[in-house]
C-alpha cells in the first residue's frame, strides 16, 4: 500500500531542533565578540550597530569585504577539527576592509550543512568568536542553513561579510605611494586559506599523503600544518597607522605577492620585492617539490610566507619595524618602489629565495 503519512520537514532532511540547539552552544562565544556599539543580542531578524558611533568622524567612509576559505573546509571535515576554520574566515574578510586603512567593526556570517550538527556549528562559530576578538570587530549575527541532499551529512561550507570605517583623508592607496617607499613584508602563518585545490591535489590526491602523517620537515602532521590558522593583521596594521605614516597595504590572497601588491601600485610606479630577504616556511617547497610545480605556479598561488605587505616612506621604516616587532609580527624590508622605467606596471619579484 502506498504511504499516507504526511510530508515533514524533518523527514525531507532538516532538523529544525538540532539547529535551536546550535544556536543555544554558540552564543556564549558571540557574547565573546561585542563592540559597544552593538544592540540587542543573538537571535533576532538582523544585527544592530549603534551607528552614531561615526559622528565622531568628519566624513565616514564604510568599507565592506565578503569572502570564505575555500576548500581548506575539507580538510576540516576530513579531520573532524571545526574550530579553527571560523578565524581563517575572519582573517580573510577583515584583513581585507584593513587595507584601505580602515577600521573593522563587525560581521555577520553563514554556515551551510547538510546536516546541523549543534556542537559542529558551535565549534566553528567559537572560531569565528576569536577570530573577530583578534581582529577587534563584533559578531552581530549569522545564519546556519541545513541543505540535505544537496550536501553530505559530514559536508559544510562557510562564508562571511564585514564592515568597516575610516575617516576620507586617511584613507590609504595608491594615490599615496611615492618613488623610493619601502616595501615592508609580514610573514604568513603559513598556507593560509589560499590555494588548497592545488595543495590538495599534490599531497592528498598525486603523493597520496595521509593527513595524520608526521612530516619531518614540517614538524608536525600534515593535517595540523594544513588547518594551521590564517594570521589576521587587521589590529597590527591599524597599529602601524597610529604610530608611524602609512600609504598601502596589500593583503596576500589569491594571485599571490606578485599580483595582490600590483593592485595598489600606481601606473606610473612599479614594486620591486627580493625574494632573497626571506625563507619560505616548508610546507612552500613540499608542495613545489613532491608536485613539480614550476615556481611562477606557486607564486601566483600562494602567499609563499607573505600575508600583509605594508608600503611605507623609507622615514617611516624603523618605527614600522619597531612597532610589528612589538606586537610579535615577523616583518622585514623587502623590496621598495620605483619609477617604472623598463619594468612593466605593477610588481615584480627578483632574486632566489633565501636558504
Amino acid at each position: 500500500m502506498p504511504d499516507t503519512t504526511g510530508a515533514s520537514y524533518a523527514a525531507a532532511g532538516v532538523d529544525i531542533e538540532a539547529g535551536d540547539r546550535a544556536v543555544e552552544l554558540m552564543k556564549e562565544w558571540v557574547k565573546k565578540a561585542q563592540r559597544p556599539e552593538v544592540l540587542g543580542g543573538l537571535g533576532g531578524f538582523a544585527g544592530l550597530f549603534d551607528a552614531s558611533a561615526l559622528k565622531n568622524y568628519e566624513r565616514p567612509l564604510l568599507a565592506s569585504a565578503t569572502d570564505g576559505v575555500g576548500t581548506k573546509v575539507d580538510i576540516a571535515r576530513q579531520l573532524g577539527v571545526y574550530d579553527s576554520i571560523g578565524h581563517d574566515l575572519v582573517a580573510m574578510v577583515m584583513d581585507d576592509i584593513v587595507v584601505c586603512g580602515a577600521e573593522p567593526l563587525f560581521m555577520t556570517d553563514y554556515i551551510c550543512v547538510g546536516k546541523v550538527h549543534p556542537e559542529r556549528v558551535a565549534a566553528i562559530v567559537k572560531g569565528i568568536a576569536e577570530g573577530c576578538v583578534l581582529a577587534g570587530c563584533a559578531l552581530v549575527g549569522g545564519e546556519t542553513a541545513e541543505h540535505p541532499g544537496l550536501l553530505g551529512e559530514d559536508d559544510f561550507d562557510v562564508a562571511g561579510a564585514g564592515t568597516g570605517v575610516v575617516e576620507a583623508d586617511r584613507l590609504l592607496g595608491a594615490d599615496r605611494i611615492r618613488t623610493g617607499d619601502a616595501v615592508i613584508a609580514m610573514a604568513s602563518s603559513g598556507l593560509h586559506s589560499n590555494g588548497y585545490s592545488l595543495v590538495r591535489h599534490v599531497l592528498l590526491n598525486q603523493a597520496g599523503l595521509a593527513l595524520d602523517a608526521h612530516i619531518e620537515e614540517l614538524g608536525r602532521t600534515l593535517g595540523e600544518e594544513l588547518l594551521e590558522p590564517t594570521k589576521i593583521y587587521s589590529l597590527d596594521c591599524l597599529a602601524l597607522m597610529r604610530t608611524t605614516e602609512v600609504h598601502a597595504f596589500s593583503h596576500v590572497t589569491g594571485g599571490g605577492l606578485a599580483a595582490n601588491l600590483a593592485r595598489v601600485v600606481p601606473d606610473d610606479l612599479h614594486a620591486i620585492v627580493d625574494r632573497s630577504t626571506w625563507t619560505p616556511a616548508p610546507i612552500f617547497d613540499l608542495v613545489g617539490r613532491t608536485g613539480s610545480v614550476e615556481r611562477l605556479e606557486l607564486e601566483k598561488t600562494l602567499n609563499m610566507g607573505v600575508g600583509m605587505i605594508a608600503i611605507v616612506p623609507q622615514e617611516s621604516v624603523d618605527v614600522a619595524l619597531a612597532t610589528l616587532t612589538d606586537r610579535g609580527v615577523d616583518a622585514w624590508v623587502a623590496g621598495e618602489i620605483t619609477d617604472r622605467g623598463e619594468h612593466p606596471t605593477g610588481a615584480a619579484l627578483i632574486g632566489d629565495y633565501a636558504s
